[in-house]
């Protein structure tokens, strides 16, 4: 039961971890990156749909992105879409493609950038630490089962799984920043 407790917490918070890694993957670096755009929902047919689906997205330059629809008939439409995504970049067509040249970023824009990053690594180890207290929280209500060294020993193994977490978080930090500020 408690190693489930465990087990449980350690799940929860690479599912944080992974979410942070998403999110930075959407934050522009001046450098093309496949994940700026893929998380666009199209309108097609009515329905919205990821571009990631009605497209393939490929970066065959640092700082170009082109974008080539399986259906023709939704190529106004993924245009549009993208213009109307407000991520500042403003695509480029030929009617069989479409191309988004990667402006490089102002170093104010790049402080914006990374203060935007610090923000979201920093929303994540609130998260963890959210994730520390659930667990042990559930580990005291077995307080009754479970003699008081072993609630002790579950509680310290929360705390290494947090501490871990958290390092990972300010690794990642430290990698988007360099990538933000590296001109």
């Amino acid at each position: 039961m408690s190693e489930d407790i465990i087990t449980d917490i350690e799940l929860e918070m690479t599912i944080s971890i992974e979410h942070l890694i998403e999110e930075f993957g959407k934050i522009r670096t001046g450098r093309a990156n496949p994940n700026l755009v893929t998380s666009i929902q199209v309108d097609y047919y009515g329905t919205k749909t990821p571009l990631q689906q009605l497209a393939s997205v490929s970066v065959p330059d640092p700082r170009l992105l082109v974008i080539q629809p399986f259906d023709k008939s939704s190529f106004e439409e993924i245009e549009k879409a993208i213009q109307n995504a407000d991520i500042g970049l403003n695509p480029a067509t030929d009617g069989e493609i479409i191309r988004i040249p990667i402006p490089p970023l102002s170093e104010e824009r790049r402080k914006e950038l990374s203060k935007v990053a610090s923000k979201a690594s920093e929303d994540t180890k609130v998260s963890i630490r959210s994730h520390r207290r659930s667990g042990i929280d559930k580990i005291n209500e077995l307080k009754d089962d479970l003699p008081a060294d072993e609630i002790k020993r579950y509680e310290s193994k929360i705390q290494e799984l947090t501490d871990k977490f958290v390092s990972k978080i300010d690794e990642l930090y430290k990698i988007k920043e360099n990538e933000l500020l590296e001109v």
